[in-house]
């Protein structure tokens, strides 16, 4: 079976949340406890993917690299690809064409946090349809802010709207998107939208105009959310604090995930944990040895 890559799209300029995001990238902005690029970085590994490209500005790539160095501490392979300009989601699989080789792929937004039991199964069933693509609906009550599917009478998905001025539905896809290995000479196909850019519901579309597009809804026990707005970070940190304070467990921790796929050893965990020994987060990887 051919092994399916990892994109983390962690470009773009994040004018949205000017003045924070001036200095610095906004996937390197603090989501409670951990960088924002952790929880896609954690969905990738739930997904079992190992080898994930990085595309990040020009500007902010050597910030990247410094906090995540090779991979090789989680069990992981980064390959770090540059974004020149913003010019749509399309893109991300002409930049990675070269990585990706004719491999299936997942790519998530840099952006974008999943949480919810039965999240491994999920991606699981998505990482095993190798021809065509898979995303993810999502119930949002703002969907003008994202490509929103229509459905037809039948319940079925008969299109992908991007940002619609009205939404036909209340669902929105996700920043996440499992494509075959045929999805970077797809996006060579797509021409700019109006806005410019290279939507990637145009690249959607080619795929459900084949009829080998799978649209899964994901349901009430599921949270996603993204980072667009001061709002949006304020909450979603919110969020992961309430979880990790209630329950003892953490969201988006890339040791224990590897901890528990085998991909390093206890000794590894141990030195991670030893790293971070001044805080509760080295004293979480403690207890996973214990």
């Amino acid at each position: 079976m051919t092994q399916r890559k990892g994109i983390i799209l962690a470009g773009g300029s994040g004018t949205r949340l000017y003045p924070i995001t001036m200095g610095q990238s906004k996937q390197l902005l603090p989501l409670y406890d951990k960088p924002m690029i952790y929880y896609p970085i954690t969905v990738l590994m739930l997904a079992g993917i190992r080898e994930i490209a990085i595309i990040t500005t020009p500007e902010d790539q050597a910030q990247f690299q410094r906090l995540l160095g090779d991979g090789g501490q989680w069990g992981l392979r980064f390959e770090w690809i540059v974004q020149p300009s913003p010019d749509g989601l399309a893109q991300a699989y002409l930049l990675a064409e070269d990585f990706l080789a004719g491999n299936p792929s997942a790519m998530i937004l840099g952006d974008n946090v999943f949480f919810g039991h039965g999240l491994p199964q999920l991606l699981e069933s998505a990482n095993a349809r190798t021809d065509g693509g898979t995303v993810f609906g999502y119930r949002v009550s703002d969907p003008e802010r994202y490509g929103v599917i229509d459905l037809d009478d039948q319940g079925r998905v008969s299109g992908i709207i991007e940002k619609p001025a009205q939404p036909p539905s209340y669902y929105a896809v996700t920043g996440l998107y499992f494509l075959d290995g045929s999805a970077s000479q797809r996006a060579a196909q797509v021409t700019r939208s109006e806005r410019g850019e290279l939507e990637i519901t145009a690249l959607l579309e080619s795929y459900l105009a084949e009829g080998i597009l799978t649209v899964e809804k994901i349901g009430r026990g599921f949270a996603w959310l993204d980072t667009g707005t001061h709002a949006d970070l304020l909450d979603a940190g919110n969020f992961v604090r309430i979880l990790e304070n209630r329950q003892a467990m953490q969201t988006g921790c890339p040791e224990e995930i590897a901890y528990e796929n085998r991909w390093i050893s206890a000794e590894e965990l141990q030195a991670r944990a030893k790293l971070f020994s001044q805080n509760r987060h080295g004293a979480y990887l403690s207890e996973l040895i214990n």
